[in-house]
C-alpha cells in the first residue's frame, strides 16, 4: 500500500541509463517515490494526465518535445506540479527558458545524489532551487543582452519605478544572489517570517511569480549590488 506521506516523483529523460539509475537512487529514500518514467516531454504530459506527481525531474534536450515546452504545458495545465530541470553546464543558456516557463529550479545531472535528494525536498517545501555557480552565469547572460533579455528601455528601469522600499530592495538583492529565507534573515537581522512578507510584497510590485523571475529581473536591470555577503557555492535555497 502506498505511503501517502511520500513525495511523488516523475523522471523525464531520454537516456534510459540515467532514467533507471535515478529511479534506483531516489526510491532508496523513505520519503520519495518514483511513480513513472518518460523519455520525452510529450510522454510526460500524457503520464501527468493519468498520474499527477508532486515533482517532475525534467531533462531539457529531448526528442518529440523538449523540456522547456513540456514544462510550459505542464505548468499551464497543472500549476501545482513542481518542475526541476536537470541540465549540464553546457546547457545553461537553455535554462532561462525553462525558468520562464515556470520551473521551480534546476540542477546539474552530474551532482552528488545526496544534493539531488536534498534539492527535491527543498522544492517540495515551496523553495526555489538555483545553484549559485550556475545562477551567476545565467543571470549574467540575461543582463548582457542575450536572446531572453528585455529591450533596452525595460532594462534601464530603476528599482524606484516599482515602488520598492529600501528593505524590499535588500531582500530582492538577497534573492538575486540565491540566498535562502534563513540566510536573508540572518544578513538583515530580521525574522524569516518578515522575510517572507517582504518577498510577497516584492513579487506583487514586480508582477513576478517566483524567486527565479524576481532574480532574473534584478539581473536584467543591473540591481545586483548586494547588501554585503561572502560568496558560497551551495545548492540549498
Amino acid at each position: 500500500m502506498k505511503d501517502e506521506g511520500r513525495i511523488k516523483l516523475a523522471l523525464v529523460e531520454d537516456q534510459e541509463l540515467i532514467r533507471k539509475s535515478l529511479r534506483i537512487v531516489l526510491n532508496m529514500e523513505p520519503d520519495l517515490e518514483v511513480r513513472w518514467l518518460a523519455e520525452n516531454g510529450q510522454e510526460a504530459i500524457e503520464r501527468c494526465r493519468a498520474d499527477r506527481p508532486d515533482v517532475v525531474l525534467m531533462d531539457i534536450q529531448m526528442p518529440v518535445l523538449d523540456g522547456v515546452e513540456a514544462t510550459k504545458r505542464i505548468k499551464a495545465e497543472w500549476p501545482e506540479v513542481q518542475v526541476i530541470i536537470l541540465t549540464t553546464f553546457q546547457e545553461v543558456d537553455l535554462v532561462l527558458g525553462a525558468m520562464n516557463a515556470g520551473a521551480e529550479g534546476y540542477l546539474l545531472k552530474a551532482m552528488d545524489p545526496k544534493d539531488l535528494v536534498s534539492g527535491i525536498r527543498h522544492v517540495f517545501r515551496g523553495e526555489t532551487l538555483i545553484p549559485r555557480q550556475m545562477a551567476r552565469v545565467i543571470f549574467a547572460q540575461a543582463g548582457s543582452g542575450g536572446a531572453t533579455a528585455p529591450e533596452p528601455a525595460a532594462a534601464a528601469a530603476p528599482e524606484d519605478e516599482f515602488g520598492l522600499s529600501e528593505r524590499e530592495k535588500q531582500v530582492l538583492k538577497g534573492l538575486a544572489d540565491g540566498l535562502s529565507n534563513k540566510e536573508i534573515a540572518a544578513l538583515l537581522f530580521i525574522s524569516e517570517g518578515t522575510v517572507r512578507n517582504y518577498i510577497s510584497s516584492v513579487y506583487s510590485k514586480l508582477d513576478v511569480r517566483n524567486r527565479a523571475e524576481a532574480a532574473r529581473m534584478a539581473a536584467e536591470r543591473h540591481w545586483l549590488t548586494r547588501p554585503g555577503r561572502d560568496n558560497r557555492d551551495d545548492t540549498r535555497h
